[in-house]
């Protein structure tokens, strides 16, 4: 029996096919997820700022962060059976929600950059993504078919 698993802003989930993961509302925030097809294991986190060494509150939730995260996300995965050797990414956010001049305040471009770092140093090749630009963003993952559904008010439905 499927299941659609919700991820909020700063959470993280893993689960088994046929379950299928969402997250709404992505702004700034970027959504990652991580399949290991062979294993039929899916897991998808929703990040909310790049790094937790710029956190000013120690009691922060280490799911808010890319840094920190994507490492948690795999371990949430490997007790379902993925295999971090075979794990793929697929990322999607990191809107420039509100007009600004300075590269300080572009949060979103900030966490794409940290995400794909983060996805790197763990060896994960991130083989689709939609990100950037100024609009909002609701992803669905299935990793049953590792197909991430791109929903946006402005631009219609893509999969990837």
């Amino acid at each position: 029996m499927m299941a659609n698993l919700t991820i909020g802003i700063s959470d993280l989930k893993a689960c088994k096919a046929p379950d299928v993961l969402v997250t709404y509302a992505l702004g700034s925030c970027v959504g990652i997820c991580l399949l290991d097809s062979i294993a039929g294991v899916g897991g998808m986190s929703h990040i909310m700022l790049p790094d937790s060494t710029q956190a000013t509150n120690g009691s922060a939730t280490p799911m808010r962060f890319a840094d920190t995260a994507i490492p948690m996300l795999i371990n949430e995965m490997a007790k379902l059976g993925a295999s971090r050797s075979r794990l793929k990414a697929k990322i999607a956010g990191g809107a420039v929600m509100f007009a600004t001049t300075s590269d300080r305040f572009n949060i979103g471009e900030r966490n794409i950059a940290a995400v794909k770092s983060a996805l790197r140093t763990e060896g994960i090749p991130i083989i689709a993504e939609d990100t950037g630009l100024n609009y909002g963003r609701t992803v669905f993952f299935y990793p049953e078919t590792g197909i991430m559904e791109v929903r946006a008010a402005a631009k219609g439905n893509k999969q990837f």
